[in-house]
């Protein structure tokens, strides 16, 4: 009979098979931490501690998974966003620590006092409109997307987090299903990767290409979302936008006519979030 696996034998092994990843320990330490339902510290003081059978063929199924490039998030289902852990399948577009400054962005102009209306277009995962219902609790949230897989995913997210009865999930191109409605904040994540981009993503053969790619310049679907959520929006209401790294200067000029335009950058320095108050006229 076979000698059972230890966290040691299955950590090494896994991060020989990773090694050509720049992520390989690292990832082969997230997929075993998720197989055995620990932390690192456990990891790391109990190297000698075995894996049951059942653990050891999860283990290798999903090392063998990420040799191939799958995201971990993917591969264990799972993501951590503004501290929620969410959910995630191909259907969807892993949630980044980069979208984080768009919420951040819109509580900061949210009246936390009042019953706002938020439109959160292209929701995907729904990270977005969970995440803003979750510290609103007076807010009202659209979810609006294109994919009815991508809503479902959502859906699931917002009962995880017992968001869901303040959640409306549309299935909807933009703000097309909910013409002539009002919003005090619409907030996007678009797809913003522009055509000659798009190679260079190490996850473009798994993340749905209708949440990642946004034209020749990346700019398609801000030039169709402007124009509409200006007339969605209440007086003084808030588009907030997540952007690509070399799109401000394209932003500036379409939001142009819009009041208090600004740009917030990410950690890096790279202007990631474009927030911009809609004018009276």
């Amino acid at each position: 009979m076979a000698k059972p696996d230890s966290i040691a034998s299955a950590l090494a092994r896994g991060s020989v098979q990773l090694r050509a990843l720049q992520t390989g320990r690292r990832d082969a330490e997230l997929l075993l931490m998720q197989v055995m339902g620990c932390d690192r510290a456990y990891l790391l003081t109990h190297p000698e501690a075995e894996l049951t059978p059942e653990q050891a063929a999860a283990y290798e199924n999903w090392i063998a998974r990420r040799s191939r490039n799958e995201p971990v998030q993917y591969i264990t289902g799972e993501q951590e966003f503004f501290g929620l852990k969410l959910g995630v399948t191909p259907a969807v577009l892993i949630p980044r620590p980069e979208t984080e400054h768009l919420v951040e962005a819109a509580l900061t102009r949210a009246d936390h006092s009042t019953g706002l209306k938020i439109a959160d277009v292209g929701t995907g995962s729904g990270a977005i409109a969970v995440a803003l219902a979750n510290a609103l609790p007076r807010a009202q949230v659209t979810a609006l997307d294109i994919s009815p897989a991508a809503l479902a995913v959502a859906r699931e997210n917002a009962e995880r987090h017992g968001v869901a009865e303040r959640i409306e999930f549309v299935e909807s191109d933009l703000l097309e299903a909910v013409a002539g409605e009002s919003f005090d904040l619409i907030v996007s994540n678009p797809p913003y990767v522009a055509e000659c981009e798009v190679l260079e993503l190490q996850v473009r053969d798994f993340e749905p290409w209708i949440a990642l790619y946004g034209g020749v310049e990346g700019l398609d679907v801000y030039r169709r979302l402007v124009p509409i959520a200006h007339k969605a929006l209440k007086s003084r209401g808030w588009l907030l936008m997540e952007m690509g790294h070399d799109q401000r200067d394209a932003l500036a000029e379409m939001l142009a006519s819009w009041s208090k335009l600004s740009f917030i950058n990410d950690l890096q320095g790279i202007p990631r979030v474009a927030c911009a108050q809609r004018h009276n006229g």
